[in-house]
């Protein structure tokens, strides 16, 4: 059970080491592009090209009934992205594990990923844990860290996730159906939560540090990419570095210095390298100064 990209890495690694998988179940398909056309999720394309059945329940919470016919021993989730019922739960024979991005109790819930590096922390990882009712609160049966360089962004620690995701699961799922995990309960008193990003997280507000507008912008690229506002418009910004530095301008000014864009900040600059303005393509911060030095003296927002 899985949807994005993420998830489909490891679910072709899984295929390529002959993993019996009986069924995969995705959420629906979504419409994409100007046209809106409908575009199967990326776990389903793995699906597709293997031939293997594809459920896409609207809600699994109601419609799971065709898991019956399955007789599945295990089921296996990976960033599915619904909430699964007891009844699912329950039904295969080795109930369900699921590999969580993060390194258990710390940041259960929606986001672990891009919390972790939006927190500015160096290490997290991923936990094989047994799935339950309560969200994420499960016996863990394994983990792996993963190193947070200060290069990473959303997208490439997903890759590291991903790959740390697929060593789990081909390193430990024999011996969890063998009966040789024992597990270890999770310290409740350790528990963290990395709640879902919402529009409003994508806003990036100056009362942050350089720092931690930097790991505002890493946690949010390349998708769906932390903004400004220039003129009411969305600036959006997915790479930029912090200079240290006496400030000498409003907060939030745009100016240029060694022929790159730059914003004060209240401990510094943020020198921007990778940006895109509303209805235009993305550019690097050069780019954007050779058409848009009418810019330069706004205050961002």
């Amino acid at each position: 059970m899985g949807t994005p990209e993420l998830s489909a890495k490891t679910l072709r690694s899984l295929l390529e080491n002959e993993v019996n998988i009986v069924a995969i179940v995705t959420n629906e398909d979504k419409p994409k592009g100007r046209k809106g056309e409908l575009t199967p999720s990326p776990v389903k394309e793995v699906a597709l090209e293997y031939n293997l059945p594809v459920f896409q329940p609207h809600s699994i919470k109601t419609d799971h009934d065709w898991l019956k016919g399955l007789n599945a021993d295990l089921i296996l989730t990976f960033a599915y992205g619904q909430i699964v019922p007891d009844e699912v739960l329950e039904a295969p024979k080795y109930g369900c594990l699921n590999l969580h991005g993060s390194l258990l109790p710390m940041y259960r819930g929606a986001a672990p990923i891009q919390r972790a590096i939006m927190d500015g922390h160096k290490v997290t990882g991923v936990t094989l844990m047994e799935m339950v009712h309560k969200m994420d609160a499960g016996r863990m049966y394994a983990k792996k860290e993963v190193a947070i360089e200060e290069n990473d962004n959303y997208t490439s620690l997903q890759d590291k996730i991903s790959e740390a995701s697929t060593y789990l699961a081909l390193n430990y799922l024999l011996p969890y159906l063998n009966g040789e995990l024992k597990g270890e309960e999770q310290n409740e008193e350790l528990v963290t939560f990395a709640e879902k990003i919402k529009p409003e997280d994508e806003h990036i507000s100056f009362e942050k540090s350089g720092l931690e507008i930097i790991n505002a912008i890493r946690g949010l690229s390349e998708e769906p990419g932390g903004y400004f506002l220039l003129l009411n418009q969305k600036m959006k910004v997915y790479e930029a570095r912090f200079v240290e530095e006496k400030i000498s301008r409003e907060i939030g000014t745009l100016f240029e210095e060694s022929k790159l864009p730059c914003i004060q900040v209240k401990d510094g600059k943020i020198v921007l390298l990778s940006i895109q303005l509303a209805g235009k393509n993305r550019m690097d911060g050069k780019s954007f100064l050779n058409g848009g030095r009418r810019y330069l003296g706004e205050l961002l927002s």
